[in-house]
């Protein structure tokens, strides 16, 4: 069972974007996926009860209540953690020692990359992450790569403490499929290829963390 916590103390980052669409890759793989949705607005537990019969289901769990991964059945193969908005490394202490890897998506906005700075040096100081027993990457979300400030905002994150390992486009089809209760993962058109792409890179380097 591997475990990625899903964090960030910006909220509007794309958080459930990253956790729904990783659970519908994981389920379309074949694997047993489970979403633990911590965040009171429980967008990605009202994204698994969306999900349609014609694609592998998801599990949700409340993460909201005390003891949430200790009801993840046991032949669970991926656990998606949808933390809450606006957390602190303290607020996540209790998943950040279950974790066995960190996603945190970004905006590349001068206002998020300043928000997200604290957060991030807070983060590399936790003491597993500071030992190097949990990994930890960031995602640049809502790209626009055609536009200098996008770029402009690449350069920045790759002077924060962690590596950038994906970059998605802004893409009006992630609100499209969210109302379905799908992900970009359930499709096989070439457009939707082309949006799952972008996310070849942290889909890798979550496999080779095992």
């Amino acid at each position: 069972m591997q475990t990625v916590l899903v964090a960030s103390s910006k909220g509007g980052c794309g958080k459930t974007t990253l956790t729904t669409n990783l659970a519908a890759h994981y389920a379309q793989a074949g694997k047993a996926a489970v979403v633990v949705d911590a965040d009171r607005q429980a967008s990605s537990f009202r994204w698994c009860a969306r999900r349609p019969d014609n694609v592998p289901g998801v599990l949700a769990l409340d993460g909201t209540r005390r003891g949430a991964l200790e009801r993840v059945p046991g032949d669970a193969e991926r656990v998606l953690i949808d933390s809450p908005a606006g957390s602190t490394p303290d607020d996540l202490e209790p998943w950040l020692e279950r974790a066995d890897a960190v996603v945190v998506p970004i905006l590349p906005s001068p206002i998020d990359l300043e928000a997200s700075a604290p957060f991030l040096q807070a983060l590399a100081a936790v003491g597993r992450i500071k030992r190097g027993k949990l990994p930890v990457a960031l995602v640049a979300n809502r790209l626009k790569p055609w536009t200098r400030a996008s770029q402009e905002a690449l350069d920045l994150l790759a002077g924060f403490p962690f590596p950038v390992v994906a970059e998605l486009r802004d893409s009006q089809a992630y609100v499209v499929l969210s109302g379905l209760g799908k992900g970009i993962f359930d499709y096989g058109s070439e457009q939707a290829r082309s949006h799952q792409d972008d996310w070849s890179k942290l889909l890798r380097w979550l496999k080779r963390l095992g």
